[in-house]
Order: structure tokens, then C-alpha cells, then sequence
């Protein structure tokens, strides 16, 4: 059974400061481990560019819109109080939601089984029109969203295991029947 490993290079310009726990080490620890496996079944891939349209079936053309003027030229910037950006981050945030979008083509045209994609920022805490928690696009609900409106999925199902609620993707699929939205978590 093959597995893609969708990831590329700019999570690594993702500069988030000095002491903050959303770090580069919590991609490069999951990088460097499936580099060692040398698994033949492993497919690793780069994202591609995706239609921005996708990302604005998930948040407020206005939230994309103040993401895409946050990213400073030099330093660090806070979309909230949690939430960093830095010069590197535009490309890195790109590229973490083009991984769901190469990750979920690859599957449907059956060019591997299943993948994951190792990728940072994270994303299950952005909200439709905030920032959240590290999180500035909610990378799984652009893909959920895109098995929709591209592959014409009827229900899609999203598992978040996490020691935190995945408030942003809930706030995103609330009333939407299409989404099944399950969270494990820690409480309190």
C-alpha cells in the first residue's frame, strides 16, 4: 500500500520567535523520522499551487484578505495572541494547505492509498474569520471543503485527536450537514 508524505521545505521560514512551543522541530522530528524508514511504499511529494477560490469556500474573503497584508517584511507580526507570521510564513501557510489539496488529488487518482502531510502552521484552530492558536488557515477544512466542491463528496467525516479541541474546524462545519466533525480531547 502506498502513502504519500506531502511536505515541502518553506514550514522551516515559518518563524514563529524564540520559546514559543509551534516551533520548527514538531515538523522537522516527523521529517527526519520517515527519512530513516527508506519505505519503498512512501511517495514524497511537494505541494502544488491551488485555486484561492478553495480557501475562500472555508474563511471570509475579508480574513484572507487581512491574513495576506499580516505577513511583515522583516521581524513578527500577531494575528492574535498566540498566532505568529513572519516574512516566511506567506509561503509556508501556501503550501501547508496545498499539501491537503496534492494529498487529497493523489489519493483520488489513485497515485497512493492514503497520505499525510507534514506541514506547519497548523490549522484546526483558525476559525472562519480569526486567527486562532497557531492556526491561520484551517488546513483540513480547505480540504474537506474541496472533497465537496471538486470530487463532489455527498459526507465527509473529519477525526481531530488532539489535546485540544479543534474549535476553528466545529466553528467552520456547524451547521453544515455535509460534515461530520468529531473531536477527542483533553477536558479541562
Amino acid at each position: 500500500m502506498k502513502t504519500g508524505l506531502i511536505t515541502s521545505d518553506t514550514y522551516q521560514n515559518h518563524n514563529t520567535g524564540e520559546g514559543h512551543p509551534e516551533k520548527i522541530d514538531r515538523v522537522t522530528a516527523v521529517i527526519d523520522n520517515f527519512k530513516r524508514l527508506d519505505n519503498k511504499n512512501l511517495i514524497w511529494k511537494k505541494p502544488t499551487k491551488f485555486d484561492q477560490s478553495f480557501l475562500i469556500n472555508t474563511h471570509s474573503s475579508e480574513y484572507i484578505d487581512l491574513v495576506s497584508k499580516s505577513f511583515p517584511e522583516n521581524g513578527l507580526a500577531f494575528l492574535d495572541g498566540d498566532t505568529v507570521v513572519s516574512p516566511g510564513s506567506k509561503d509556508a501557510t501556501k503550501d501547508a494547505v496545498g499539501s491537503i489539496i496534492t494529498a487529497i488529488d493523489g489519493v483520488q487518482n489513485k497515485d497512493f492509498k492514503n497520505a499525510f502531510c507534514a506541514v506547519r502552521p497548523p490549522g484546526h484552530h483558525a476559525e472562519k474569520d480569526k486567527a486562532m492558536g497557531f492556526c491561520i488557515y484551517n488546513n483540513v477544512a480547505v480540504g474537506a471543503n474541496y472533497l465537496i466542491e471538486k470530487y463532489k463528496y455527498n459526507k465527509v467525516a473529519i477525526i481531530d485527536f488532539d489535546v485540544h479541541h479543534g474549535n476553528g474546524t466545529q466553528d467552520i462545519f456547524y451547521n453544515n450537514e455535509k460534515v461530520l466533525y468529531i473531536s477527542t480531547h483533553q477536558y479541562p
